[in-house]
């Protein structure tokens, strides 16, 4: 049986790593969900004005957020060609998913000025359950090395406890040069 890529507990609630760096995506712009699931990030873009294209092989949540600021598009990221995913995105946002090979189109996704805001399962998570397999779980400053044509704004590798126990790595980075900071949250 093939173990899922995303956390059977994960939080209901948006990240509040994608809420603190929300504020870098220009204003209004498209966003891609890469594997959206419930829509806890659709949701929250859209409230937010953006523009979302969300992507999951399994759409049957994200119907209900479908309309004029919302495309909501089946894609099998792991047998699909990753050329679907389209490209000139203001921003990108990825949390509790890993497939390696999708990397390169993702950096290659986002226009100009435009954004990634990664969270996803590390290396050290199997103490704590799923997912456990190496395959789906970062190495040490792997988001850093698969981005590297970024520029990093920031990068946070450990343990964390809310929503629940898990060894993370996180990323914020834009294509080409930083702008202004967003104030903490």
């Amino acid at each position: 049986m093939q173990e899922s890529k995303r956390s059977p507990q994960s939080s209901t609630a948006p990240s509040v790593w994608v809420n603190r760096f929300l504020p870098l995506i220009k204003p209004g712009g498209l966003v891609l969900d890469v594997a959206a699931g419930s829509g806890r990030h659709v949701l929250l873009l859209r409230d937010r004005g953006f523009a979302v294209c969300a992507v999951d092989r399994d759409t049957t949540a994200l119907l209900a957020f479908a309309g004029p600021r919302c495309e909501v598009r089946r894609i099998d990221l792991e047998t699909d060609d990753s050329g679907q995913l389209g490209d000139d995105y203001d921003g990108i946002i990825v949390t509790n998913y890993l497939h390696r090979p999708l990397l390169p189109a993702i950096a290659r996704a986002l226009a100009p000025g435009g954004v990634l805001i990664y969270e996803t399962f590390a290396s050290g998570n199997e103490r704590f359950g799923r997912p456990a397999s190496p395959d789906f779980l970062l190495d040490p400053g792997e988001l850093l090395e698969a981005f590297a044509t970024l520029t990093v704004v920031a990068f946070e590798q450990g343990e964390v406890l809310v929503p629940r126990s898990a060894v993370v790595q996180r990323l914020a980075a834009v294509r080409g040069p930083m702008g202004p900071l967003p104030e903490a949250v």
